[in-house]
């Protein structure tokens, strides 16, 4: 009777078994991380300090690929939208080293353009302040759209935070959410 050639070296070595299991999920594993980061949407987020009802929903249209020209499409849910807007801000960390081209700057309800009288980009305090020539009106699902935006030559986890102000209000931004960028 012939023995198949590993297996006395298998039931001896139970360490070796283990480490061929590892090995091949890891495999596997791998390859299922680099196609679900193919993806532009965001997914469930563990860990990210930030509450599952404030994580607003993006898309990044070419990919977020560090060093190259990209797309942010930047959703707002309409439950979200409580009140009327007369200025969106968009904040981000100092650490984002990209930059943004406020004429490419839009602003989207119901896919129709909304029209916009000024974007400003102010650089040092790391804002983007968006105003439309009519207020957004509540209730209705946003996006802001920012074309033509360098991605940073290095990747990371951005927290871009979205605030409103509503007309005739007190001149307090009021926060909405965040945006969870990934970078790669």
């Amino acid at each position: 009777m012939q023995r198949p050639l590993f297996s006395h070296w298998l039931i001896r070595k139970p360490q070796f078994a283990i480490l061929s299991a590892l090995a091949v999920t890891s495999c596997l594993l791998t390859g299922l991380t680099t196609q679900v980061s193919a993806q532009s949407l965001p997914g469930f987020t563990l860990f990210s300090g930030i509450k599952a009802e404030n994580q607003l929903p993006f898309r990044l249209d070419f990919g977020g690929q560090t060093n190259s020209r990209d797309r942010y499409i930047l959703r707002i849910p309409q439950q979200k939208m409580k009140l009327a807007v007369a200025q969106f801000a968009i904040t981000y960390p100092n650490y984002y080293k990209g930059s943004f081209d406020p004429k490419k700057v839009e602003v989207r309800v119901k896919g129709k353009k909304v029209p916009i009288s000024e974007v400003k980009w102010d650089k040092e305090a790391r804002i983007i302040e968006i105003f439309p020539e009519e207020p957004v009106p509540a209730g209705r699902a946003v996006e802001l759209v920012l074309s033509n935006v360098d991605n940073p030559p290095f990747g990371g986890v951005f927290y871009f935070n979205c605030q409103i102000l509503s007309p005739g209000d007190t001149p307090l931004l009021r926060y909405i959410g965040t945006w969870i960028l990934s970078i790669s």
